[in-house]
């Protein structure tokens, strides 16, 4: 990190936007973001219970989740909902096959 802060600002939205484009078909420079970091975490379900039945769970405990058997898994990148998979297993390990990403348009949408 800097020692200097005026070196380090967060950056403003107008700095992602081509300069000279036209203020209604601006493109988005996407370089920009391309190798910030981001967390892929896929949903198998959900569920809520009381902290006392939290406390009682041990192994070999079951927890019912509200998602039925076979339903797609959710994929969130950074806590967004980006698609919908299925289980897989490659080479030992899993892995989830994408069923249906959400478009790009609806993922933006989301984020305003």
């Amino acid at each position: 990190m800097s020692a200097n802060p005026a070196e380090a600002r967060p950056a403003a939205i107008d700095e992602l936007i081509e300069e000279g484009a036209p203020p209604a078909n601006r493109d988005v420079n996407l370089e920009v973001i391309l190798d910030v970091p981001v967390t892929l975490s896929m949903e198998v379900g959900r569920t809520r219970i009381p902290i006392r039945n939290l406390l009682q769970l041990n192994q070999g405990s079951v927890v019912e989740l509200e998602r039925a058997a076979g339903e797609p898994l959710d994929v969130f990148v950074n806590g967004t909902l980006v698609a919908h998979g299925e289980v897989v297993v490659v080479n030992e390990r899993f892995g989830i096959r994408l069923t249906d990403v959400i478009s790009p348009a609806e993922r933006l949408r989301k984020l305003r």
